[in-house]
């Protein structure tokens, strides 16, 4: 028996491993929220990629501003010919003693450090500037990005729904079949005529049909969905039915802080302007070689150095402030009238979007009781049917009025939760 066992056991595993279904060895379906299909939409779409650029630019722009703390080096160097010099008009009579001329050549190369102390909130202020463009930039990213809710929201329901017509269709298919049975009894009876099973066997041809469509356009909007996320999806993937969402008036759109970074900006600009008109403070040390030196009364070359606290305060910005200000202040109304304008536009579009969940609400309320009715209606038939009083034709009306409120209150149910979506996203939640 053990014998046996060696031989024929590693047979069966064989057969039982690779002559199996390619499907049972598959590993579970994917399932995906609408919230996990939202976050990788937004990492895995090309414009996200800025974002990681424009903070690098933002983290290069504070250090090269914070650089300005560090000393500073200057080489210069010049030879110049100079059409007269400094001569004196007078001999001093000792004996041994003479005034020294000057050489109409001169040159001069030396090496300056400026270590900055005091810059009147200039390199501060630059600093700020920096890191308010990077939000700037960034909030309109996601101002741009906010609109792939939308296209997601389209093909995430768009499965949804033909998956819920998908199920309708089974039913269809279960009704007509019922039918063809019965009227195939009543055919070998002799109370009914081959042409009403033809009729029938032709509607259920139409829509199995259908349901080749339908799975063909639910593999594309999967297909297109996985572009999205960088990813395939198959015909295996599960998109589950998301719960309906909490229904919140507040909106918290990024473009309204968008406006107020852009607002802010401006109030940097002002705190630049004024930072200009401060004096600056600085250390110097300088260190040079030349013709002549320091030593005014030497024509010879010299080392010299030099060192000291420099003052620098340029009064020029005085002459543009006041319109700069005036700039300024125009920029912060601009932003103010857009910000208005975004609400106001937003306002149109929320009482749009709650209409539209009150239609479908209201939609929803009577759909089942159209679907009760038709259902009782379509029994009554179907016993008509089997009783030889009802023709193929008559049923089929009945099955079809039913199979349509079904597929109404299918659309109604995916419209009323891609609506409440659509209203979360338009708020900011």
């Amino acid at each position: 028996m053990t014998s046996f066992f060696t031989r024929v056991f590693p047979t069966c595993l064989f057969l039982f491993l690779f002559l199996r279904p390619a499907g049972c060895l598959a590993g579970p379906p994917v399932r995906l929220t609408i919230e996990e299909v939202y976050l990788q939409a937004r990492e895995h779409y090309p414009l996200s990629r800025q974002r990681q650029l424009v903070r690098q630019s933002m983290e290069y722009s504070v250090e090269n501003a914070s650089r300005g703390f560090l000393p500073q080096l200057n080489i210069a160097g010049q030879a110049t010919l100079q059409s007269d010099v400094t001569n004196f008009p007078f001999k001093i009579p000792i004996a041994g003693f003479s005034l020294p001329a000057y050489s109409k050549d001169q040159y001069k190369a030396y090496g300056e450090v400026d270590q900055l102390i005091y810059d009147g909130g200039l390199i501060r202020n630059q600093k700020q500037s920096a890191v308010v463009n990077e939000l700037i930039q960034e909030k309109n990213l996601d101002v741009e990005l906010y609109a792939l809710y939308d296209r997601v929201n389209q093909l995430f329901f768009g499965v949804l729904l033909i998956e819920e017509q998908l199920k309708q269709n089974e039913l269809l298919q279960a009704d007509i079949q019922n039918g063809v049975d019965k009227t195939r009894a009543l055919v070998e009876q002799g109370t009914a005529v081959r042409s009403s099973v033809d009729e029938l066997e032709a509607q259920l041809l139409q829509a199995v049909q259908t349901r080749v469509q339908e799975l063909s356009a639910r593999r594309a909007y999967l297909a297109m969905l996985g572009l999205f996320l960088d990813r395939p999806l198959d015909e295996t993937t599960v998109l589950m039915s998301p719960p309906e969402p909490l229904s919140t008036d507040l909106l918290d759109r990024p473009e309204l802080l968008l406006y107020e970074y852009q607002k802010k900006n401006y109030d940097l600009q002002d705190a630049l302007a004024k930072a200009q008109l401060r004096p600056r403070f600085s250390l110097f040390f300088q260190g040079g070689y030349g013709r002549p030196g320091l030593n005014m009364l030497s024509n010879d070359f010299a080392l010299y150095y030099i060192g000291g606290l420099r003052l620098n305060w340029n009064l020029g910005g005085l002459y543009t402030l006041k319109n700069q200000k005036r700039i300024s202040e125009l920029g912060r109304r601009t932003q103010d009238v857009d910000k208005e304008t975004f609400i106001f536009n937003t306002g149109i579009s929320q009482r749009q979007f709650r209409e539209d969940i009150v239609q479908f609400e209201e939609l929803g309320r009577t759909d089942d009781r159209i679907i009760g009715l038709r259902n009782s209606v379509k029994n009554a038939a179907a016993a008509q049917l089997a009783n030889g009083v009802l023709s193929a034709h008559d049923y089929l009306t009945q099955v079809d009025a039913e199979d349509q409120a079904r597929e109404n209150r299918i659309l109604h149910r995916v419209q009323l939760l891609q609506a409440e979506y659509n209203y979360k996203n338009l708020m900011g939640h």
